[in-house]
């Protein structure tokens, strides 16, 4: 599927990064949002992984909205929403017994420790479950919040007081009288045990109910119920592991820590393990590979953590994931069934995907019937037919890949599958752009494949969020020929409002209530999000909030992409590289979407952007350079701590250099500097602005630790 790297052009890596960033922003709506992943978890690392691979070997091409820079999803309707005293982060993932060297390797130089000199690491299994983070005061317990996107999570206190198992004061001992702080945030795992799992699904069965994919999603599902009452009929179990911000910690390593949890009555896992060394890590591997089945929760790997808090503390973060710990998972498990057929399936952008319908079979407790085969040529690189016998791998999802086809047993009446040059759909002419890998239905506006999901897309959540206009409703009225274009949702209730009132399960209440909201949305639509609804293919969220920042209105950007230099313009924005942006000048070139947008904007008054405040710090926006030896950290965790508060760090200097950090025997940097009048600072002045970045919480301080 995916092309060699080091073969990769600079414009082609630019474009399989904005693919990355736009397919795993889908795969985190569905499985943080919705409890309902689309891929497995092992297609979901191979993606990541790729995407931390391109980021490696072209790091000037890193986007805003990277998946190395997110956590989770944001959190969903229907839920209040808590703020993160300190954000839940993410941890990177590593799949070989190579790779536990490595990243051992990596904490050795970054701390410049010896190899030879041992680093004590704490070893856990990785709980295949919900995460969550609990607020307590005064020993007291008030509040409890799912992960959400790292920063804000879904309001679950009065789920989570359902589970026996947490604890709702927590109390000291005579030996730690002062052991419970004023202020806590303990984090952990809500899962449900397998028995628990089996039993539910067979009351779901009686009660013609829907039935869970695996406890993962029964745990997900459970807990992130509006009615507390569901959750507490449900048997779900809860493991303690890590702490958020702490108002006056007693403990110095992660195993007292955990320690602690235990006296204050929180379940903390029986197999965590410390280790001496890299063979130990991996003996405890290869230990919980051999327990995994027989264990009563299920897990999807281990976590490998360095057990000093100070040491963790100087690691700091990558992006949105720690330095000081990593999860090692699992191989995927596999199976093998029968290819029915290959089904091509349009999107909104028009891409045919095409989808393996299988022959149903149970893989690791899962019963799956599809799979993903991304597009032609990862068909015909695993030459994979319609009757194929195949073997098919998940890790813990619903959604496998197929791994390869057991030739042996294929029909010998079996021909190559032909990829479609014409639309399922609507019969336009379906290509493939140039070295891109995807086809495309070139039918545009008048593919109703296209056509409803677009206007879905205007709709959404992100879009223009019209209440009570949802998926099925767009579905309906697509149907009934009510709506082809966005525009015709403003006329509505002009042109059918009457013959919505006698629809089956519409009445009068909410036929007026979707009314006042399509009115609602008239009056002002945030412009990042009018940008995001218009579906311009490689622009999502993130680049929608860039745009709208940088162009404050919609005329003044319509504008821009009209002029002679738009290309330079828009690539001139940090994110938006020469791909994104021609597609963003070939939309609005397009004269149908010209069309429509005006008309749109007679319709609906699209609201300038405020802008976005930043908290600064004294490095805020600053160019640093590093010269000569530290004494009191390595050059890596300097310039990693420099980036933490808000700084750039080039390797040379330059006018454009604001201060030169210079530590013992510097170079010819030191005499640039000081030739161009630029502030030298010496490494106590250097820890002295981390000292004041780090009280305005701007600094890797406010971090998850344990």
């Amino acid at each position: 599927m995916f092309k060699e790297i080091t073969l990769m052009s600079r414009l082609e890596a630019e474009e399989e990064l904005a693919y990355l960033a736009h397919r795993m922003a889908e795969l985190d709506i569905a499985y943080h949002q919705q409890d309902s992943p689309l891929v497995s978890d092992a297609e979901y690392d191979k993606l990541k992984r790729r995407n931390e691979l391109l980021e490696e070997a072209f790091p000037d091409l890193i986007r805003p909205d990277s998946p190395s820079r997110k956590v989770g999803a944001a959190a969903a309707d229907g839920f209040g929403q808590v703020t993160h005293s300190v954000p839940m982060l993410s941890l990177g993932n590593i799949f070989t017994e190579e790779d536990v060297y490595d990243f051992m390797d990596k904490i050795h130089r970054f701390l410049g420790i010896p190899e030879n000199e041992e680093i004590e690491m704490v070893a856990e299994p990785k709980i295949d479950g919900l995460s969550f983070s609990a607020v307590y005061r005064q020993g007291k317990f008030v509040q409890a919040a799912t992960r959400g996107d790292g920063a804000i999570g879904e309001d679950i206190t009065l789920n989570i007081k359902t589970i026996r198992e947490l604890p709702l004061e927590l109390k000291g001992d005579d030996l730690f009288s002062s052991s419970v702080p004023d202020f806590i945030d303990i984090r952990g795992e809500v899962y449900m045990a397998r028995k628990d799992f089996f039993d539910l699904n067979e009351k779901q069965q009686r009660d013609n109910k829907k039935v869970f994919a695996n406890p993962r999603n029964a745990a997900a599902g459970s807990l992130r119920q509006l009615n507390p009452q569901i959750t507490a009929g449900r048997n779900l179990s809860l493991f303690a592991y890590a702490v958020g911000r702490v108002n006056g910690a007693t403990w110095t390593t992660h195993s007292g820590f955990l320690e602690q949890l235990k006296k204050w009555g929180f379940p903390v896992n029986p197999e965590i393990r410390i280790c001496h060394n890299t063979q130990d890590m991996i003996a405890f591997f290869r230990d919980m590979t051999q327990k995994r089945s027989s264990l009563p929760y299920d897990i999807d790997g281990v976590v490998y953590k360095v057990n000093r808090l100070d040491l963790q503390e100087r690691l700091g973060f990558i992006a949105r994931s720690p330095r000081w710990a990593i999860a090692h998972k699992f191989p995927a498990e596999q199976a093998m069934t029968r290819l029915n057929k290959i089904r091509i399936q349009v999107g909104r952008t028009g891409a045919l995907t095409p989808v393996a319908d299988l022959e149903p079979i149970n893989v690791g407790g899962v019963m799956v019937a599809h799979a993903t085969l991304h597009n032609a040529d990862e068909i015909a690189r695993k030459d994979i037919r319609e009757g194929d016998t195949v073997i098919i791998q998940r890790a813990g999802d619903v959604i496998p890949q197929i791994v390869r086809v057991v030739l042996e047993k294929r029909p010998l009446d079996s021909v190559p599958f032909t990829f479609p040059s014409i639309c399922p759909v609507c019969g336009s002419h379906a290509l493939r752009e140039g070295d891109d890998a995807v086809t495309y239905c070139m039918g545009g506006l008048i593919c109703p494949a296209q056509n409803k999901e677009r206007l879905k897309h205007f709709v959404s959540k992100e879009g223009l969020d019209i209440e009570g206009l949802g998926q099925k409703n767009v579905e309906l009225f697509y149907e009934l020929g009510w709506i082809k274009t966005p525009v015709d949702i403003f006329k509505l209730e002009q042109n059918h409002g009457l013959e919505i009132l006698n629809l089956e399960g519409w009445g009068q209440k909410s036929a007026v209530n979707l009314f006042d909201a399509i009115r609602s949305v008239q009056k002002g639509v945030p412009l990042d999000r009018f940008i995001y609804a218009l579906g311009i293919r490689e622009v999502g969220e993130t680049t929608a909030k860039l745009l709208a920042n940088r162009f404050q209105t919609f005329e003044e950007f319509y504008s821009m992409t009209k002029s002679v230099d738009a290309i330079s313009v828009l690539t001139q924005i940090e994110g938006i590289g020469a791909v994104m942006a021609t597609e963003i000048i070939d939309f609005f070139a397009e004269e149908r979407n010209r069309t429509l947008l005006d008309e749109l904007l007679q319709n609906l008054t699209v609201l300038p952007d405020e802008g976005e405040v930043k908290q600064q710090t004294p490095l805020t926006g600053k160019t640093v350079v590093f010269t000569g030896t530290l004494q009191k950290m390595t050059r890596s965790e300097a310039k990693a701590r420099a980036t933490g508060a808000g700084a750039k760090v080039s390797s040379s200097v330059s006018s454009k250099t604001d201060f030169v950090v210079a530590g013992e025997s510097a170079g010819s940097k030191l005499q640039n500097a000081q030739e161009l009048g630029i502030r030298i600072l010496s490494e106590e002045d250097f820890l002295s602005l981390l000292d004041v970045a780090k009280k305005t919480g701007y600094d890797n301080g406010k971090i998850e630790r344990g």
